[in-house]
């Protein structure tokens, strides 16, 4: 297993200062943004229309001796108003596409969620069985949007070889291991998760259990923390809608990796996602509002680098 980072955390660092930076915490791979909510510091689209630019961008990692382990463009391809569907559409068909120019397997985004009709303004993420209208509008968000869109774009990945992993999230309609498995029976199994462990916490699921329950249908993972405050859960929920930056007052935060949950903890996880199959990457993704990006990043590397499993294991006699 190797420790990697998303680089949107160094956004204001040029390619090279970011392969500098990150050999100095034994680090050799990245998550690269191109677009939608994390912006594309790091990996501009137009290098599929511009041949001696995609060799460059090939050479320099090449020269570098540094991987990508996904390219991520998390947005809402489901959104309501047309526009904004169709932009973030547009850059997941393109990642994908430069993805496979890059041999990179994995491209990470979210599923999106619709609004309650065709005429909605705003996305609407349902949360109850009740009133029975919640009901109607999930059936005819799976239905008539999700569904479509998301069997179209599997195909699409499948025929370039690529696995589009989607990263559970509330707010979008695969939020949970539940309804992710839901969209890779009906889109395929090119179709699996990013899985961000930090979400887990929040919603009451046990990360560890889910990995058992998601097996191979993980892709990607990112490596992220989530500290509760038991204090404030009881007037909260988890469903708190207070900004990140108001740390006081809310339920949860997120963490970076060991302030929300200790070694013993992190090391059963990854053990566990090897047990099941996945010995791919860590990607760090730091959204701790109580450490700057250069702390944060620092404290993770040096946290996660204690605990990945780097080597596989020999073959023991009794085997």
């Amino acid at each position: 297993m190797k420790l990697g980072v998303f680089t949107p955390l160094l956004s204001q660092m040029s390619l090279e200062d970011v392969f500098a930076k990150l050999k100095a915490l034994q680090i050799e791979t990245v998550e690269l943004a191109t677009g939608n909510y994390p912006g594309n510091a790091h990996c501009k689209l137009s290098m599929l229309e511009d041949a001696s630019a995609l060799k460059a961008f090939k050479r320099m990692f090449a020269d570098h001796g540094v991987s990508i382990s996904a390219l991520s463009c998390h947005g809402n391809p489901l959104h309501p108003n047309p526009v904004q569907a169709k932009q973030a559409q547009e850059i997941n068909r393109q990642t994908i596409l430069l993805a496979a120019e890059l041999e990179v397997p994995v491209v990470v985004d979210f599923s999106g969620c619709p609004g309650d009709s065709p005429d909605a303004k705003a996305p609407n993420w349902v949360t109850c069985p009740w009133p029975p209208e919640y009901l109607e509008v999930l059936a005819w968000q799976w239905d008539e949007v999700v569904t479509p869109y998301w069997v179209k774009r599997a195909e699409l990945a499948a025929q370039h070889g690529i696995k589009i992993a989607i990263e559970m999230h509330p707010g979008f309609v695969v939020y949970s291991p539940e309804t992710m498995l839901r969209l890779r029976a009906i889109a395929g199994p090119s179709i699996g998760c990013n899985y961000d462990p930090s979400h887990m916490f929040w919603q009451g699921i046990d990360p560890i259990a889910a990995v058992r329950i998601l097996g191979d249908a993980i892709f990607h993972v990112h490596a992220k923390d989530t500290q509760l405050y038991s204090a404030n859960l009881p007037r909260t929920g988890v469903l708190d809608t207070k900004p990140y930056t108001d740390e006081r007052n809310r339920g949860w935060i997120f963490r970076t990796c060991g302030y929300g949950h200790g070694a013993e903890w992190w090391k059963e996880f990854v053990s566990t996602l090897r047990m099941y199959g996945y010995d791919s990457v860590l990607s760090i993704e730091h959204e701790d509002s109580l450490l700057s990006p250069e702390e944060g990043l620092t404290k993770a590397a040096q946290f996660l680098n204690e605990i990945v499993i780097k080597e596989k294991p020999a073959t023991a006699w009794w085997v």
